[in-house]
């Protein structure tokens, strides 16, 4: 199978991008995978996948693939690639286009400064609806939010759960180049209490409208950026009194403002930041 892709990127976030509302795309977890590989195929962080949606006032369904071949709810930073990417291919010429994704749907406008705003959504901290197991375990209130303790590496670790669309554990850190988010993050992200497994977020305080950020994601690693870890730890940071939005979130691969006016019942978070076409190019998959 011989299949068109674009590479992009937001924030150093990196994607193959595949246009499935005019060529025929089949996806298989191992293709998937193939295509991910960054030694024998093109290289990504995720996998993202344009298709005709099949929801009423929707312009587009955007599907991700993580790199290990899972398909999961909720991309940010590729989120802001889609948009481009319909709009560079020509499939539309909206400058706001309104996108299905897995578990509802979200609005991606592009602006005059050619960064891209998404509405990531009402952020969820009912750690059931995370989901997060927080039986048997005592939590501790601080602000509007509750910290839980996590067992990591024999050490415990106090986090926010946030559920973005997608799950994500969240911690506050002293200096989070100095934390061991290589080691701490694949066990938080396969932490039995997490029964999907979980983003695991490292966030430092600059001050209260600016961050340092790492996130472990799941199925992928740690990566340059990840938008849904942003607006989730933006998110705990503002319920737990610690912020003020909008944030200036610094990534290894660049910055993001998140905007959030948490007082409003059900606002959603908003995430600005940039978009990149790094090449376009053909490959041949094994049927």
């Amino acid at each position: 199978m011989k299949l068109k892709f674009t590479k992009m990127h937001g924030a150093g976030n990196d994607f193959v991008v595949l246009d499935g509302y005019t060529q025929p795309v089949n996806l298989t977890p191992e293709r998937v995978r193939a295509l991910a590989d960054r030694h024998f195929g093109v290289g990504a962080d995720q996998l993202l996948l344009v298709e005709k949606p099949t929801l009423d006032g929707v312009d587009f369904r955007y599907r991700i693939f993580n790199c290990d071949g899972g398909e999961v709810e909720h991309c940010g930073n590729g989120a802001r690639c889609f948009v481009k990417f319909v709009r560079d291919t020509g499939l539309t010429d909206k400058r706001s286009v309104r996108v299905q994704v897995q578990n509802g749907t979200i609005t991606l406008t592009m602006q005059d400064n050619g960064e891209v705003l998404v509405d990531m959504g009402t952020p969820v901290f009912e750690p059931a609806r995370v989901p997060f197991d927080a039986k048997g375990l005592e939590g501790r209130s601080e602000g509007a939010d509750t910290l839980w303790p996590l067992d990591v590496n024999s050490v415990t670790r106090w986090i926010s759960v946030v559920s973005m669309g997608n799950p994500h554990a969240v911690q506050v850190v002293d200096d989070v180049e100095d934390f061991p988010v290589l080691t701490d993050g694949p066990v938080i992200e396969r932490h039995a209490r997490f029964p999907q497994r979980v983003n695991a977020g490292f966030m430092q305080i600059v001050g209260r409208s600016e961050i340092k950020l790492r996130v472990y994601e799941r199925g992928a690693g740690e990566t340059l950026a990840c938008g849904t870890g942003a607006c989730a730890a933006v998110a705990a940071g503002i319920r737990r009194g610690l912020l003020d939005a909008p944030v200036l979130v610094h990534t290894h691969g660049g910055k993001l403002t998140i905007s959030w006016d948490s007082t409003r019942e059900a606002a959603p978070l908003l995430m600005a930041g940039p978009a990149a076409t790094v090449f376009e190019g053909e490959i041949e998959l094994a049927d």
